[in-house]
């Protein structure tokens, strides 16, 4: 994960922010600047070139730690002089601690020096225009999916026509549209389009065709999907094996029962789809366990874990993409292999964290 952190880049790093339009919450890259906080999108193991926001830190307010989140002891909340809040939580109290520590120094020099930095630009807006009012409150994207995907009344799956090529078990984004809005999910098109962007970015469901593949490329967040009768979108392909794979064994209260000895946010390479995931890894000694977490759920329970007896973990070499790890990731990946002969790969966020991780486990393994 190469950061090619600039000379003016005071922080660094992970946190999990509270959407604006969506009230979910989703890990973002976080660069705090002198007078500006950008974030941005990780996508297979490497941050968008494209911001998602720009938080202008001049006269801004920061409370921390914000105990308002149930399940969410480590969100910090940032008020800005428009009294927009953002919240963003971090992986421990350390960390927590440190990026308000950073953003408040920040924001008390632009206040002693009476402002924005020389070539600040506008900040780059994360809503689309004209819904700054829109909340969709409590919006379980999941459940919003299961109705959709309902034989009796979800969407039906129908055959297209685009350019010339035929496509099978899709629907327009129109007609995801008219159905958000006859099931009265949303009151607007507009909220529906907001609420097909979020099932899009989820990866609940894909685009197909030209026209929605290239919006997804193209066009600004929020935006990303159409209301189009031309527009061809189908569900994601693991939605159809949704609820016959069991979770791998129940955990033990045992398992969780051991000191954290470190936490942290880090991607992992699924074992199935081979896609890349930030999750936050907590690492526990007597019993020696690694187990993660899912930081855009609200579930304070793992999702995975293993014991670290006779785990082998190894630094994987930051040339070329080694084997077994899939698409153009490189840089600070460690692979571990447990006793069972499973291998997880990991990215850390540096070479400095993959490193401090690797000493970690090798002390419990």
């Amino acid at each position: 994960m190469d950061t090619h952190q600039n000379s003016s880049t005071l922080k660094e790093g992970f946190l999990v922010k509270r959407g604006h339009m969506v009230l979910n919450w989703k890990a973002r890259w976080f660069v705090l600047l002198p007078d500006r906080l950008m974030y941005y999108k990780y996508e297979g193991g490497k941050k968008d070139s494209s911001k998602r926001g720009t938080i202008l830190l001049a006269g801004c307010v920061i409370t921390s730690p914000f105990l308002v989140h149930e399940n969410r002891p480590l969100v910090l909340r940032l008020q800005t002089n428009t009294s927009e809040e953002y919240f963003m939580e971090a992986s421990s109290r350390e960390e927590r601690d440190d990026w308000a520590a950073c953003i408040t120094t920040a924001a008390e020099r632009l206040r002693s020096s009476g402002g924005q930095s020389p070539g600040s630009e506008a900040p780059a807006q994360p809503q689309r225009k004209g819904s700054s009012s829109l909340k969709l409150h409590n919006v379980n994207l999941s459940q919003v999916v299961d109705s959709m995907y309902d034989v009796h009344s979800g969407i039906k799956l129908t055959s297209h026509m685009e350019q010339g090529s035929s496509f099978s078990n899709c629907f327009s984004g129109s007609a995801v549209v008219d159905w958000l809005v006859f099931m009265q999910l949303t009151l607007t098109r507009v909220e529906a389009v907001t609420l097909a962007s979020a099932l899009l970015e989820e990866g609940d469901i894909r685009p197909v065709g030209v026209r929605s593949v290239e919006a997804l490329r193209n066009v600004a967040l929020g935006e990303q999907f159409l209301d189009d009768s031309t527009a061809l979108y189908s569900y994601s392909e693991n939605l159809t094996k949704r609820g016959s794979v069991k979770a791998e064994t129940s955990l033990s209260a045992v398992e969780l029962s051991g000191k954290v000895q470190k936490r942290g946010y880090l991607l992992k390479q699924g074992h199935k789809r081979k896609n890349w995931k930030v999750r936050l890894f907590v690492l526990r000694s007597e019993p020696g366990y690694l187990h993660y977490y899912d930081p855009s759920k609200d579930d304070l329970s793992p999702v995975g874990g293993f014991s670290l007896r006779g785990c082998l973990v190894s630094a994987l070499n930051d040339s070329g993409v080694p084997s077994g790890v899939k698409g153009k990731v490189q840089g600070n990946l460690f692979k571990i292999i447990t006793q069972s002969d499973t291998d997880y790969f990991i990215q850390a966020p540096n070479k400095q964290e993959k490193m401090d991780w690797i000493e970690a486990i090798r002390q419990l393994t």
